[in-house]
């Protein structure tokens, strides 16, 4: 037995879809599998949450101890990743106190807003970041270690601090290894 499932195991999960060449941590934690889309040449490593409405492009990498709270649906485009310890979260409670906190609690009590994270193609967010909900990661954008993204990200630049701000643009070299026109 290897640590990832076979291609078998895979489709008895349960996901929406699921392409080729997958590689899913038998160490991971799948919840709603009926409404996640994988696409092909996915790896997700392990200790990942991935959680609610999740669609993921082809060419994906999601690193060790990522969650991706999908409640109000993540989308992640082809050639994206997703570095160690990082969370993306579509879905947040109000903290002002006027409600309670948490799962646990009738809706009635709680106040959860959000909305769509979209992580286009060619972003990669670094290491220990935390992705907030209704915003979209531009293509080719990258996210550095330890940031807080909390509104729209460029395309094409390099953004990191808490909260994220550009700091340069990004060079586009790396699409000289892509055919985009297979895509």
């Amino acid at each position: 037995m290897t640590s990832f499932y076979s291609e078998s195991e895979l489709l008895e999960i349960g996901f929406k879809s699921v392409g080729k060449e997958v590689k899913l941590s038998r160490k991971a934690s799948i919840y709603s599998p009926e409404k996640i889309t994988i696409g092909d040449n996915v790896r997700i490593d392990d200790f990942c949450i991935l959680s609610g409405k999740i669609t993921l492009g082809s060419h994906i990498h999601i690193s060790a101890y990522v969650a991706l709270y999908g409640a109000m649906g993540i989308e992640i485009g082809d050639y994206s990743g997703i570095s160690p310890m990082s969370v993306v979260y579509s879905a947040m409670d109000d903290f002002s106190g006027d409600y309670l906190i948490g799962p646990i609690h009738p809706d009635n009590t709680t106040n959860v807003t959000g909305g769509l994270v979209k992580i286009s193609r060619f972003v990669q967010v670094g290491t220990n970041s935390v992705i907030f909900p209704n915003l979209e990661i531009k293509e080719g954008a990258i996210i550095g270690a330890c940031s807080l993204v909390n509104r729209d990200v460029e395309e094409w630049s390099v953004n990191f601090g808490v909260p994220s701000k550009k700091h340069k643009d990004r060079r586009r070299g790396l699409l000289d290894f892509v055919d985009l026109k297979e895509e």
